[in-house]
């Protein structure tokens, strides 16, 4: 299938505009479109061409869109609650299902943003078709906070601010204390996604690198183990946090076969 261009748009919330792109395929009328999450230092031009390739491979339209705070779209001037991964299903995603007229979806998400997905999900069971993690992260492990802590001394390296800049503008310290002071405070330490899970009804697909630096295996063997519906999760070899950049053709294919069983 031809790669679809891509056609930009803002969408306007109480709090702020956000910032969609749209990759438009002619499906069959009763196909789902798929709605991406990005990660906690993402966006949408982040994604790079993987948009455009998940439209090629499932033959489905493509919305992906920038937090509010991320990317283009507006300042987010609050900090994040520890509900923030919950919250999304009733901040941003109910206001892009408005301004694209989607009923039905297929969930897709990267890290914090796989997270997104299944509560999502989770809140929205009788129009979600099927959740799409990549690393996600379905509770605070002490790998993962030490992968953090980590990051938050790189990032004090000169410079580093300035790649964050690069796709978030003046907001990058927000974005980067936003990832750093949440996943670190003591308030989010009993964060998990179980709850959710467990209300979480449609068919689920979990992909997770087996050198993951944010999260164990336990990650995706949590996530199939407590997942309402059909689950399946698969550990991909010499793989870290990027599923999607350093496996790209073993994602595409798939996610091309699970949407096709749907």
């Amino acid at each position: 299938m031809d790669t679809p261009s891509p056609i930009d748009t803002y969408v306007s919330t109480p709090a702020g505009r956000l910032f969609a792109r749209a990759w438009n395929v002619a499906p069959a009328a009763d196909s789902a479109p798929i709605i991406m999450f990005h990660d906690s230092l993402g966006s949408v031009e982040q994604w790079r061409d993987f948009p455009a390739q998940i439209a090629s491979a499932t033959g489905r339209s493509v919305i992906a869109y920038d937090r509010l705070g991320f990317g283009k779209s507006d300042p987010n001037r609050d900090r994040l609650k520890p509900d923030f991964v919950q919250h999304e299903a009733r901040s941003g995603l109910p206001f892009i299902r408005e301004a694209f007229a989607i009923d039905r979806m297929i969930l897709l998400g990267h890290s914090v943003g796989g997270g997104m997905a299944i509560a999502c999900g989770a809140t929205l069971p009788a129009q979600t078709e099927a959740v799409v993690t990549l690393a996600a992260q379905a509770f605070v492990e002490d790998r993962t906070v030490a992968g953090i802590e980590e990051a938050r001394i790189a990032f004090r390296a000169e410079g580093q601010i300035d790649r964050l800049a690069k796709y978030h503008g003046d907001k990058a310290r927000w974005v980067l204390d936003a990832w750093i002071e949440t996943w670190l405070a003591p308030s989010f330490a009993d964060w998990s996604l179980d709850t959710d899970l467990r209300q979480l009804c449609s068919p689920l697909l979990a992909l997770h690198g087996d050198h993951d630096e944010y999260g164990s295996r336990a990650h995706p063997d949590r996530i199939a183990a407590l997942a309402g519906g059909q689950a399946n999760a698969v550990l991909l070899e010499d793989c870290h946090h990027m599923p999607h950049r350093e496996r790209p053709d073993a994602v595409l294919a798939l996610i091309g076969n699970f949407t096709r069983t749907l």
